[in-house]
């Protein structure tokens, strides 16, 4: 088996930390923001550095190919550059620059395959400066409408088509992603299970099914002092009734569905009044489609009036379960197995790029352990032998693959 460059990766690893580098050695690097065009400049450099070619398609996408002998769908290989707010030095940019190391690696070891490799760097798959996440990813796979998702604003109204052109990363739709032999993602978990287990990697089956609901829980706004509590409409409290009452039917549906309340919302929010209305999410990731219809069942068979509060339920998303292909995940597999590294088959229940490119290329995932189970947070860490196992078994199942002729 062939390994790859660990010093080198690591050097990678270290300069593109500095695009965006935040006080607490994490990163800022905004979708096509100052930080993030800085790191796409220095990434297509090194690019051609490496011989390769570099296009852009017409969501700022970034396509950089090795040549193959044959005229054959690349091998795609890649994740993104854009960070969250505060976010971790190896989210993302870990599969771009592993990408990197891969093709390094293959020109070095002078290895002539029959496919081109294709690195690819997703545009906004955080959502973190306009919404949604896996924008671009999800304008190829044609789950986004293109001119609602150009249109999307950041916090200073600036339109993602505005930032985009201004940028210098606007392409043509003709460079645009549209076919490909097999397409693989490596990343940090961003979970605990692999350290946990003290294992080496993950081998990514597919993407867990979600849905998002909004609750809304509606009372009668009055003054917190005078009005008895025999005599209020308080929504406050119905709300943490419907709470408690949900935890506990999903805690009776499977151990590994994963669920939370992540935003809730008073008005008019002041210590002095009772709230007219009190309004929250809850979010449920499970691999069963089965399990996600419960809570479906549960969340729509709440009362529709409790303590004289009405209560209303708004589906606000959701996305079906995605498995990944049984051929690109045998080769990461027994790439895994062969370098001798502990692997676990796994689901991830994080969205990725890779989830909806798997709607029309052969996907799969190779995960590396998170420290602590941290990211979207500056202390995110990664160890670099595990970075470097990861790039060792990207750079082993894309041989295999093309050796194997996958699509053929």
């Amino acid at each position: 088996m062939i390994k790859t460059n660990a010093n080198r990766l690591q050097n990678l690893l270290e300069i593109f930390s500095e695009y965006g580098k935040t006080e607490n050695n994490g990163v800022t690097r905004l979708a096509l923001s100052a930080e993030d065009i800085a790191a796409r400049k220095r990434f297509q450099a090194l690019c051609e550095e490496a011989e390769m070619t570099v296009k852009y398609d017409d969501m700022g996408n970034m396509y950089a190919t090795l040549p193959g002998k044959q005229n054959l769908p690349p091998i795609v290989i890649g994740s993104h550059l854009d960070s969250v707010i505060k976010g971790g030095r190896f989210d993302g940019v870990l599969g771009v620059l592993t990408a990197l190391e891969t093709v390094y690696t293959i020109k070095e070891k002078n290895i002539e395959l029959d496919y081109p490799i294709m690195i690819v760097n997703f545009t906004n798959e955080e959502g973190a400066r306009f919404e949604p996440s896996l924008m671009s990813s999800g304008v190829l796979s044609g789950k986004f409408d293109k001119k609602k998702m150009i249109a999307s604003t950041d916090k200073n109204g600036t339109s993602f088509a505005q930032a985009l052109t201004e940028s210098g990363f606007e392409g043509s739709e003709t460079n645009r992603l549209v076919e490909g032999s097999a397409y693989i993602e490596l990343h940090i978990e961003q979970g605990p299970v692999l350290e946990r287990k003290n294992l080496d990697i993950g081998v990514v089956e597919g993407v867990l099914g979600m849905v998002c609901y909004e609750i809304s829980i509606f009372g009668e706004s009055n003054h917190a002092g005078t009005t008895p509590i025999s005599m209020r409409k308080d929504p406050m409290f119905t709300a943490a009734n419907v709470v408690v009452d949900l935890q506990k039917q999903l805690q009776s549906l499977d151990s590994d569905l994963v669920y939370t309340i992540g935003r809730i919302n008073a008005y008019p929010n002041i210590h002095t009044v009772i709230p007219s209305d009190v309004t929250f999410t809850l979010e449920a990731r499970h691999k069963d489609p089965g399990v996600i219809a419960e809570v479906t069942r549960m969340v729509e068979e709440l009362p529709v009036n409790l303590n004289g509060c009405p209560i209303k339920s708004t589906r606000l998303w959701d996305r079906d379960t995605v498995d990944f292909d049984k051929t690109v995940i045998n080769a990461v597999d027994s790439a895994c197995k062969e370098l001798g590294y502990k692997e676990n088959r796994m689901y991830s229940g994080a969205g990725h790029d890779a989830q909806f490119i798997a709607s029309y290329i052969p996907t799969a995932m190779i995960f590396v352990p998170s420290i602590n189970g941290y990211s979207h947070r500056e202390d995110e860490l990664t160890s670099y032998e595990d970075c470097a196992k990861g790039a060792d078994v990207l750079l082993n199942a894309v041989l295999k693959l093309c050796f194997e002729k996958v699509n053929k």
